[in-house]
């Protein structure tokens, strides 16, 4: 597997692909988390719509979402995005082009997963003691220096789980990619879990894709460690 021409290139893939998807899950997750829980609070209905939009990319198979989002990326006039941008005199290669196509595949793992993000915020900020919101209101703090000096230190502990399961499951994600891309073009979006598949259904180079299996088992055991551990240390400091 190390001496593969096409190992180093799959890690970089991968790694670009995890850190892009987990950064901004967890960012978009907790800005829409925040606005539907401000949202609720005020009595708007539309926060129920919100939710409910967001929560519709996460019940969605991710062949389905795969095959959406190809249409969507159609590089004719036929695709949606392409349709629109032709207006202007555009038309972008989203899926054609090496590197346009990594960040194609990436904005929708960022859009597919924010809304496991958002849920497991939003069940988050239900649980923070109203006493020391008020507190920190009567202290003098603005709504910034409520963000970051009370709620992300609260929320710290729930960030935590979310980043380590949405990495797992970022590593982990396979569907989607295969159906959107199937690894290509060339192998510019072929990621670690789209590469077992490859190597062993289609070129059936079995021994090399049990050692990238091996990897990604690897990759996987080491973050439930880590989660599995702050659980633990959790308890006791508990």
């Amino acid at each position: 597997l190390f001496r593969s021409p096409y190992f180093a290139n799959m890690l970089k893939v991968t790694a670009i692909f995890v850190c892009f998807s987990v950064v901004f899950q967890m960012l978009l997750g907790f800005l829409i988390a925040l606005a539907v829980d401000q949202g609720a609070k005020r009595g708007m209905r539309t926060s129920i719509v919100t939710r409910t939009a967001v929560l519709s990319a996460w019940v969605i198979p991710g062949v389905i979402i795969g095959i959406i989002w190809s249409i969507l990326y159609e590089q004719s006039a036929a695709g949606i995005l392409n349709y629109v941008l032709g207006s202007i005199g555009l038309s972008v290669p989203f899926l054609t082009d090496p590197q346009v196509a990594l960040a194609s595949v990436t904005i929708t793992n960022i859009w597919r997963g924010t809304a496991f993000s958002m849920i497991l915020l939003y069940a988050g900020l239900q649980t923070l003691p109203e006493d020391v919101m008020e507190a920190a209101k009567v202290d003098g703090a603005n709504a910034w220096q409520r963000l970051t000096h009370v709620v992300l230190p609260l929320l710290a502990p729930i960030l935590f789980i979310n980043l380590i399961v949405v990495s797992i499951e970022t590593f982990n994600t396979f569907d989607m990619v295969l159906a959107l891309t199937g690894g290509g073009p060339g192998r510019s979006t072929e990621v670690v879990a789209l590469s077992i598949y490859n190597q062993i259904f289609q070129q059936f180079d079995l021994g090399q894709g049990a050692a990238t299996a091996v990897l990604l088992l690897t990759i996987n055991l080491l973050m439930t460690f880590v989660y599995v551990g702050f659980l633990e240390r959790k308890e006791e400091v508990g």
